[in-house]
């Protein structure tokens, strides 16, 4: 596998420095998720988020609901909706929480979140390599920029073979 993620270790909700869901314009991430078929319900400061898999601050998923605070990252949402993105429509409905599937769906989805940042306004797949470094990814060419740029190809062939992106790396569906 070329990639791993792991939780951040910090306490703090300013460490590390990632861009939060607050950041963005506001309707902008609600237009976003909607666009992408998936209903987005934001949470209320300090209250747990349902579906969490990290737990914390990070995203949640739930059938067919992306869970979202302001402080969740914006690339804790967009990887989330990306194992969605990746789903059957049989896994959607039993979706609680563990996305599941196979190391090298994960790494498609983190392929995925990189070709989908480019679309969210306010954001970049830039800040998106900065905020998944600072947040733990583990990458064999030690970052998510040099992952996706030189080691990516199995993550490709993957979305592509699920009709996710096409021939140019241009998502589809």
């Amino acid at each position: 596998m070329s990639v791993t993620a792991a939780p951040h270790e910090a306490a703090s909700p300013a460490e590390p420095d990632v861009v939060p869901c607050g950041a963005l314009a506001a309707g902008t991430l609600d237009a976003f998720v909607a666009a992408q078929g998936m209903r987005l319900q934001w949470i209320a400061d300090g209250e747990p988020i349902p579906g969490s898999y990290w737990g914390e601050s990070e995203a949640g998923l739930q059938k067919d609901t992306l869970f979202v605070r302001r402080d969740t990252p914006v690339h804790s949402a967009l990887h989330e909706l990306c194992h969605w993105l990746c789903m059957d429509p049989s896994r959607r409905q039993r979706l609680q929480t563990d996305a599941g599937g196979e190391d090298i769906e994960e790494a498609g989805v983190c392929y995925l979140q990189a070709l989908l940042a480019e679309t969210v306004p306010g954001y970049s797949r830039a800040r998106l390599f900065a905020d998944m470094d600072a947040w733990g990814y583990h990458y064999r060419l030690g970052s998510a920029r040099a992952w996706f740029e030189q080691d990516a190809e199995d993550a490709r062939a993957w979305l592509r073979r699920h009709g996710l992106i096409d021939a140019e790396d241009r998502p589809c569906g």
